[in-house]
């Protein structure tokens, strides 16, 4: 695992590099994006349950858990890559924090348990079970909690996936994030 470019940008971690796979191709969310979104989040952020799909380096859920959030789980299913997450997160201090599943995304949301304040659903850009998976996240959101969806920014996701209500969309050159409330939100 190399320790790369890749860095937490606020919070009690900040400035910790990332653990990143050698040999895989992963898509980290950029520093703009990411930064991007933690100022939307807000407070939403602290105390907060968080769980990060398709989570690559885990740098959206250790980017919480760095600024505040309880706990956090990832989902990811390379083996590489959840070793990286879990590097990371010993080597900030959150071990007891953050829990990694190795699993693929729908399938993988059977194992999960309780509901979640803030949600990152990641998918590689191409993946064509994206809307499935965004539609069966519904029951994990917790009452006000927060879906980001980040996609490429020309596709358009859908405004109300199974239980969800878009909330707004920001294009960040070819990313975009959309927010994602549960229908009894905000």
């Amino acid at each position: 695992m190399a320790a790369g470019r890749l860095r937490i940008s606020g919070g009690t971690a900040k400035g910790l590099p990332l653990a990143e796979p050698r040999g895989h191709r992963l898509r980290p969310t950029s520093g703009l994006v990411r930064e991007a979104i933690f100022n939307i989040l807000g407070d939403r952020v602290s105390g907060s349950a968080v769980l990060d799909l398709f989570a690559g380096t885990g740098a959206l859920g250790i980017e919480a858990l760095s600024r505040g959030a309880a706990s956090a789980v990832f989902v990811e299913s390379e083996p590489a890559a959840c070793q990286a997450i879990l590097q990371s997160l010993a080597r900030a201090g959150f071990t007891k924090s953050g829990r990694v599943i190795r699993g693929r995304v729908p399938a993988a949301l059977r194992s999960l348990e309780g509901e979640f304040n803030v949600v990152f659903l990641d998918p590689p850009y191409d993946f064509e079970g994206a809307e499935e998976a965004l539609a069966a996240l519904g029951p994990f959101v917790a009452p006000g909690g927060t879906v980001v969806y980040e996609h490429g920014s020309r596709y358009n996701p859908p405004e109300r996936p199974g239980g969800l209500w878009m909330q707004e969309r920001r294009i960040y050159g070819d990313s975009a994030i959309a927010l994602y409330a549960g229908q009894e939100g905000q």
